[in-house]
């Protein structure tokens, strides 16, 4: 299949700059491809779809302020976003700057100096004396995505963060859990849907397009994840007794399909590049709770795998026509598993 397979025509006036007022006040689309129906709804809406002993799977990553400012010794602007922590002390960067900074150079930020260990690829590997994460809540700004065209604000800081967000490693929020708050979350339990977390740490590479004709040729960036044994446990048993499995988030998805095996999920911490296309037979999940994604990007190629390339261009078009909101803080979409292995 082609890039161009996934394309179509967004409006630019519906990529949300904001998000609504409250978490959850937000329109959500029910799509049934084996049904091939399209059901407008509200967010919350969400508890009556789904089945007490149904499992949702979250992810508890914690974005973290990535976006840094700082001078190279020669006095040049430097700008970095880190793009994954690698130890108390070091951390994996993009940095955007007049001329490519060397190996052993300084890099300050206020009265800080980073010193730029080696370079991996598009990345760089830089090294602080100090917590990096301390030095990043004190220093950095929140990573927004590139299609919010607005600086970060200080209400950004809590809506660009999940309320169930525990383990700081993200530069990119797991935005399908954005619309959840706390009363949601006991309206779920209340009904009797069982919970589990999981974490990945998503990348900055989340957003870096699709620069090939033919999308079996596209390389997927590396993300750091780790499921529980209490979690893998509780997802299997469920499978075993025909319970559906509930993705929060392609993030979920992604971490999950990754560790499966026969059918089973693996516990453990674990890297997963899966690119998932059309043609991809899920072994684990059942139900998909997300935003609504770029043309052309990695992630529309992964819902349409999940519900069928045709069907999703159909939803997305009824979207358009019907106004939802796209992207980080827009709308959201709960996606019915089409019968697997659908390439269309």
């Amino acid at each position: 299949m082609y890039t161009r397979d996934f394309d179509f025509d967004l409006p630019p006036e519906l990529i949300a700059q904001f998000p609504p007022e409250q978490r959850g006040a937000s329109r959500l689309l029910h799509a049934m491809p084996n049904e091939n129906l399209l059901a407008d709804k509200q967010f919350s809406d969400l508890c009556q779809e789904i089945r007490p002993g149904d499992v949702m799977v979250f992810n508890d990553t914690r974005v973290i302020k990535a976006r840094l400012h700082g001078q190279k010794e020669s006095g040049g602007h430097v700008e970095l976003l880190i793009e994954r922590i690698l130890g108390e002390q070091d951390a994996l960067c993009f940095i955007r700057a007049s001329h490519a900074p060397k190996t052993g150079s300084n890099i300050h930020v206020a009265d800080v100096v980073l010193q730029v260990v080696a370079r991996e690829a598009d990345l760089y590997h830089v090294h602080i004396d100090g917590d990096i994460l301390d030095f990043l809540e004190q220093h950095g700004k929140l990573p927004l995505p590139p299609y919010i065209e607005r600086a970060p604000q200080i209400d950004d800081e809590a809506r660009y963060q999940t309320v169930y967000a525990r383990h700081p490693g993200a530069v990119a929020a797991p935005t399908a859990g954005l619309h959840f708050d706390e009363a949601m979350l006991q309206r779920l339990d209340a009904g009797g849907v069982i919970r589990v977390n999981l974490t990945l740490h998503v990348g900055a590479g989340t957003f870096q397009p699709v620069r090939v004709d033919d999308i079996s040729q596209h390389v997927m960036h590396s993300e750091h994840y780790r499921i529980s044994t209490h979690a893998a446990e509780t997802i299997n048993f469920a499978r075993q007794e025909n319970r559906r499995i509930v993705a929060v988030g392609t993030t979920s998805l992604r971490a999950l399909e990754a560790a499966a095996q026969n059918g089973q999920v693996m516990a453990g911490d674990n890297e997963t590049c899966i690119f998932i296309t059309p043609g991809y037979r899920f072994q684990i999940v059942d139900r998909l709770l997300t935003n609504f994604h770029l043309p052309k990007s990695t992630l529309f190629m992964l819902v349409s795998a999940f519900a069928g390339t045709a069907f999703m261009h159909r939803a997305y078009a009824h979207a358009i026509a019907q106004r939802y909101r796209f992207f980080s803080y827009g709308d959201a979409m709960l996606i019915e598993c089409a019968a697997n292995g659908t390439t269309d």
